[in-house]
Protein backbone atom coordinates (compact mmCIF):
# COMPACT_ATOMS: atom_id res chain seq x y z
CA UNK A 1 0.00 0.00 0.00
CA UNK A 2 1.52 3.59 -0.82
CA UNK A 3 0.41 6.93 0.35
CA UNK A 4 -2.23 7.83 3.16
CA UNK A 5 -5.19 6.40 3.40
CA UNK A 6 -8.88 8.61 3.24
CA UNK A 7 -11.33 6.33 4.20
CA UNK A 8 -13.62 8.82 4.52
CA UNK A 9 -13.83 12.36 3.86
CA UNK A 10 -11.89 15.31 5.59
CA UNK A 11 -10.10 12.24 7.52
CA UNK A 12 -6.81 10.69 6.79
CA UNK A 13 -5.09 7.70 8.89
CA UNK A 14 -1.66 7.06 8.10
CA UNK A 15 -0.96 3.53 5.99
CA UNK A 16 0.17 1.91 9.15
CA UNK A 17 -2.56 3.18 11.44
CA UNK A 18 -4.89 2.06 9.43
CA UNK A 19 -3.58 -1.18 9.12
CA UNK A 20 -3.57 -1.16 13.03
CA UNK A 21 -7.37 -0.29 13.32
CA UNK A 22 -7.92 -3.32 10.78
CA UNK A 23 -6.33 -5.73 12.55
CA UNK A 24 -7.99 -4.25 15.97
CA UNK A 25 -11.28 -4.57 14.34
CA UNK A 26 -10.70 -8.44 13.12
CA UNK A 27 -9.49 -9.21 16.58
CA UNK A 28 -12.65 -7.38 18.53
CA UNK A 29 -15.23 -9.13 16.32
CA UNK A 30 -13.67 -12.64 16.54
CA UNK A 31 -16.05 -15.34 16.78
CA UNK A 32 -17.52 -15.52 20.30
CA UNK A 33 -15.74 -17.74 23.20
CA UNK A 34 -18.75 -20.48 23.50
CA UNK A 35 -17.70 -21.23 18.87
CA UNK A 36 -14.19 -21.47 19.75
CA UNK A 37 -14.75 -23.55 22.28
CA UNK A 38 -17.05 -26.06 20.46
CA UNK A 39 -14.35 -25.69 17.73
CA UNK A 40 -11.82 -26.99 20.29
CA UNK A 41 -14.32 -30.00 21.89
CA UNK A 42 -15.91 -30.79 18.57
CA UNK A 43 -19.11 -30.57 21.08
CA UNK A 44 -21.80 -27.94 21.99
CA UNK A 45 -21.32 -26.26 24.59
CA UNK A 46 -25.32 -26.69 25.94
CA UNK A 47 -24.30 -30.04 26.73
CA UNK A 48 -22.40 -29.08 29.45
CA UNK A 49 -24.98 -26.66 31.08
CA UNK A 50 -26.56 -29.31 30.87
CA UNK A 51 -25.00 -31.53 32.88
CA UNK A 52 -23.66 -28.79 35.49
CA UNK A 53 -25.39 -28.69 39.48
CA UNK A 54 -27.90 -26.83 40.71
CA UNK A 55 -27.15 -23.79 42.11
CA UNK A 56 -23.56 -23.23 39.85
CA UNK A 57 -24.36 -20.29 38.39
CA UNK A 58 -24.54 -18.52 42.38
CA UNK A 59 -20.49 -19.94 42.65
CA UNK A 60 -20.06 -19.03 39.23
CA UNK A 61 -21.01 -15.29 40.01
CA UNK A 62 -19.50 -15.39 43.30
CA UNK A 63 -16.06 -16.74 41.73
CA UNK A 64 -16.07 -14.20 38.77
CA UNK A 65 -16.52 -11.24 41.73
CA UNK A 66 -14.05 -12.33 43.95
CA UNK A 67 -11.55 -12.63 40.49
CA UNK A 68 -12.35 -9.01 39.57
CA UNK A 69 -11.72 -7.51 43.23
CA UNK A 70 -8.31 -9.60 42.96
CA UNK A 71 -7.72 -8.18 39.69
CA UNK A 72 -8.57 -4.62 40.64
CA UNK A 73 -6.03 -4.55 43.62
CA UNK A 74 -3.54 -5.88 40.88
CA UNK A 75 -4.45 -3.11 38.46
CA UNK A 76 -4.23 -0.84 40.87
CA UNK A 77 -1.08 -1.56 43.17
CA UNK A 78 1.52 -3.47 41.06
CA UNK A 79 0.82 -2.41 37.24
CA UNK A 80 3.44 0.14 37.30
CA UNK A 81 5.96 -0.96 34.55
CA UNK A 82 7.78 1.90 32.96
CA UNK A 83 8.75 0.27 29.83
CA UNK A 84 6.74 0.72 27.07
CA UNK A 85 6.94 -0.90 23.60
CA UNK A 86 8.57 -3.88 23.96
CA UNK A 87 6.99 -6.87 23.08
CA UNK A 88 4.39 -8.56 25.53
CA UNK A 89 5.25 -11.84 26.88
CA UNK A 90 1.64 -14.15 25.42
CA UNK A 91 3.33 -16.86 25.67
CA UNK A 92 4.48 -17.29 28.50
CA UNK A 93 0.96 -16.27 30.29
CA UNK A 94 -1.06 -18.95 28.40
CA UNK A 95 1.07 -21.59 29.38
CA UNK A 96 0.83 -20.78 33.46
CA UNK A 97 -3.02 -20.41 33.01
CA UNK A 98 -2.77 -23.81 30.77
CA UNK A 99 -1.17 -25.33 34.21
CA UNK A 100 -4.04 -24.38 36.40
CA UNK A 101 -6.57 -25.30 33.75
CA UNK A 102 -5.31 -28.29 33.99
CA UNK A 103 -5.21 -28.66 37.90
CA UNK A 104 -8.90 -27.21 37.24
CA UNK A 105 -10.08 -29.37 35.09
CA UNK A 106 -9.19 -32.20 37.98
CA UNK A 107 -11.44 -31.07 40.11
CA UNK A 108 -13.77 -29.29 38.46
CA UNK A 109 -16.59 -26.54 39.80
CA UNK A 110 -14.86 -27.31 43.38
CA UNK A 111 -11.54 -25.43 42.16
CA UNK A 112 -13.51 -22.20 40.41
CA UNK A 113 -12.72 -20.25 43.55
CA UNK A 114 -9.15 -21.00 44.09
CA UNK A 115 -8.53 -21.26 40.49
CA UNK A 116 -10.18 -18.34 38.63
CA UNK A 117 -9.01 -15.70 40.57
CA UNK A 118 -5.59 -17.33 40.23
CA UNK A 119 -6.05 -17.62 36.54
CA UNK A 120 -8.17 -13.84 35.86
CA UNK A 121 -4.81 -12.27 37.66
CA UNK A 122 -2.06 -13.87 35.37
CA UNK A 123 -4.52 -12.85 32.61
CA UNK A 124 -4.15 -9.32 33.77
CA UNK A 125 -0.68 -9.13 34.37
CA UNK A 126 -0.82 -10.18 30.22
CA UNK A 127 -3.50 -7.43 29.53
CA UNK A 128 -1.35 -4.93 30.89
CA UNK A 129 1.81 -6.09 29.47
CA UNK A 130 -0.10 -5.90 26.00
CA UNK A 131 -0.64 -2.37 26.95
CA UNK A 132 2.44 -1.34 28.10
CA UNK A 133 3.60 -3.03 24.39
CA UNK A 134 1.02 -0.56 22.44
CA UNK A 135 2.70 2.33 23.83
CA UNK A 136 0.67 3.24 26.61
CA UNK A 137 1.84 4.05 30.49
CA UNK A 138 0.76 1.69 33.04
CA UNK A 139 1.71 4.83 35.61
CA UNK A 140 -1.36 6.04 34.39
CA UNK A 141 -4.45 5.44 36.66
CA UNK A 142 -6.96 5.00 33.70
CA UNK A 143 -4.65 2.82 31.88
CA UNK A 144 -4.85 0.36 34.71
CA UNK A 145 -8.92 0.43 35.01
CA UNK A 146 -8.62 -0.14 31.50
CA UNK A 147 -6.66 -3.12 31.33
CA UNK A 148 -9.47 -4.49 33.80
CA UNK A 149 -11.93 -3.17 30.94
CA UNK A 150 -11.17 -5.86 29.06
CA UNK A 151 -12.47 -8.54 30.60
CA UNK A 152 -15.98 -7.30 30.01
CA UNK A 153 -15.46 -6.99 26.01
CA UNK A 154 -14.70 -10.76 25.95
CA UNK A 155 -18.42 -11.77 25.26
CA UNK A 156 -21.54 -11.07 22.99
CA UNK A 157 -24.91 -10.38 24.65
CA UNK A 158 -28.32 -11.37 22.75
CA UNK A 159 -29.43 -7.55 22.76
CA UNK A 160 -25.87 -6.58 20.66
CA UNK A 161 -27.10 -5.91 17.36
CA UNK A 162 -23.48 -5.78 15.24
CA UNK A 163 -20.40 -6.97 16.89
CA UNK A 164 -18.91 -3.09 16.35
CA UNK A 165 -21.68 -1.77 18.29
CA UNK A 166 -20.90 -3.98 20.71
CA UNK A 167 -17.25 -3.01 21.31
CA UNK A 168 -18.26 1.15 21.56
CA UNK A 169 -21.67 0.36 23.45
CA UNK A 170 -19.75 -1.26 26.11
CA UNK A 171 -17.03 1.31 26.10
CA UNK A 172 -20.07 3.82 26.76
CA UNK A 173 -21.52 1.62 29.68
CA UNK A 174 -18.22 1.44 31.15
CA UNK A 175 -17.14 5.28 30.64
CA UNK A 176 -18.47 6.89 33.78
CA UNK A 177 -18.08 3.53 35.64
CA UNK A 178 -14.51 3.66 35.12
CA UNK A 179 -13.94 7.63 35.50
CA UNK A 180 -15.93 7.32 38.92
CA UNK A 181 -13.78 4.29 39.99
CA UNK A 182 -10.78 6.25 38.91
CA UNK A 183 -11.94 9.44 40.91
CA UNK A 184 -12.69 7.00 44.15
CA UNK A 185 -9.15 5.11 43.94
CA UNK A 186 -6.98 8.37 43.43
CA UNK A 187 -8.22 9.98 46.70
CA UNK A 188 -8.90 6.78 48.83
CA UNK A 189 -7.13 4.22 46.96
CA UNK A 190 -8.63 0.59 47.63
CA UNK A 191 -9.26 0.97 51.66
CA UNK A 192 -13.04 1.18 50.64
CA UNK A 193 -13.97 -1.44 48.29
CA UNK A 194 -17.10 -1.70 49.19
CA UNK A 195 -17.88 2.19 47.87
CA UNK A 196 -20.49 2.41 45.39
CA UNK A 197 -18.52 3.46 42.70
CA UNK A 198 -16.10 0.49 42.84
CA UNK A 199 -19.08 -2.09 43.23
CA UNK A 200 -20.65 -0.53 39.98
CA UNK A 201 -17.44 -0.56 38.17
CA UNK A 202 -16.94 -4.27 39.13
CA UNK A 203 -20.54 -5.31 38.70
CA UNK A 204 -20.55 -3.87 35.08
CA UNK A 205 -17.34 -6.07 33.78
CA UNK A 206 -18.74 -9.36 35.97
CA UNK A 207 -21.83 -9.09 34.25
CA UNK A 208 -20.01 -9.72 31.03
CA UNK A 209 -17.26 -11.73 31.96
CA UNK A 210 -19.40 -13.84 33.85
CA UNK A 211 -21.06 -15.14 30.40
CA UNK A 212 -17.13 -16.12 29.45
CA UNK A 213 -16.27 -17.89 32.42
CA UNK A 214 -19.86 -19.70 32.46
CA UNK A 215 -18.94 -21.17 29.24
CA UNK A 216 -15.76 -22.06 30.40
CA UNK A 217 -17.03 -24.24 32.68
CA UNK A 218 -19.64 -26.09 31.00
CA UNK A 219 -17.25 -27.17 28.56
CA UNK A 220 -15.03 -28.49 31.39
CA UNK A 221 -18.33 -30.26 32.48
CA UNK A 222 -18.68 -32.48 29.54
CA UNK A 223 -17.70 -35.93 30.24
CA UNK A 224 -14.72 -36.67 27.38
CA UNK A 225 -13.36 -33.14 29.42
CA UNK A 226 -10.64 -33.98 31.69
CA UNK A 227 -7.10 -32.81 32.83
CA UNK A 228 -5.36 -31.83 29.55
CA UNK A 229 -8.72 -30.57 27.98
CA UNK A 230 -9.31 -28.35 30.72
CA UNK A 231 -5.43 -26.91 30.45
CA UNK A 232 -6.15 -26.29 26.57
CA UNK A 233 -9.15 -24.37 27.56
CA UNK A 234 -7.82 -22.33 30.28
CA UNK A 235 -5.26 -21.46 26.85
CA UNK A 236 -7.96 -20.73 24.95
CA UNK A 237 -9.71 -18.70 27.38
CA UNK A 238 -6.31 -16.60 28.15
CA UNK A 239 -5.40 -16.03 24.09
CA UNK A 240 -9.17 -14.83 23.80
CA UNK A 241 -8.66 -12.00 26.61
CA UNK A 242 -5.63 -11.41 25.09
CA UNK A 243 -7.17 -10.89 21.74
CA UNK A 244 -9.24 -8.52 23.23
CA UNK A 245 -6.77 -6.69 25.23
CA UNK A 246 -4.76 -5.84 21.60
CA UNK A 247 -7.64 -4.80 19.78
CA UNK A 248 -8.84 -2.44 22.81
CA UNK A 249 -5.20 -0.65 23.69
CA UNK A 250 -4.50 -0.17 19.14
CA UNK A 251 -8.27 1.40 19.06
CA UNK A 252 -7.14 3.51 22.46
CA UNK A 253 -3.58 4.21 21.03
CA UNK A 254 -5.41 5.68 17.74
CA UNK A 255 -7.60 7.67 19.57
CA UNK A 256 -4.34 9.40 21.09
CA UNK A 257 -3.41 10.36 17.88
CA UNK A 258 -6.41 10.72 15.95
CA UNK A 259 -9.39 11.68 18.03
CA UNK A 260 -12.20 8.87 19.19
CA UNK A 261 -14.66 10.49 17.06
CA UNK A 262 -12.32 9.98 13.83
CA UNK A 263 -11.32 6.34 15.24
CA UNK A 264 -14.98 4.96 15.60
CA UNK A 265 -16.03 6.55 12.42
CA UNK A 266 -13.07 5.00 10.54
CA UNK A 267 -13.42 1.98 12.45
CA UNK A 268 -17.41 1.40 11.46
CA UNK A 269 -16.62 2.18 7.94
CA UNK A 270 -14.08 -0.99 7.47
CA UNK A 271 -15.52 -3.74 5.86
CA UNK A 272 -13.68 -7.55 6.78
CA UNK A 273 -13.63 -10.76 4.57
CA UNK A 274 -15.10 -13.84 6.92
Amino acid sequence: MTGAVQPMKNVTLEPRDMADLRYAKSLLENPGFAVRLANLLGAPIEEGFRLLPKNWSRSVQNAVHRALRTALRVATTSLRSKRRGKQASVGFHRVVTGISGGIGGAFGLFALPVELPFSTTVMMRSIADIARSEGHDLRDLETRLACLEVFALGSRSKTDDAAENAYWAMRAVLASAVSEAATHIARHGLARESAPALVRFVSIVAARFGVVVSEQVAAKAIPVVGAAAGSAINVLFTSHFQSMARGHFIVRRLEQAYGPTIIREVYEQIKLSH
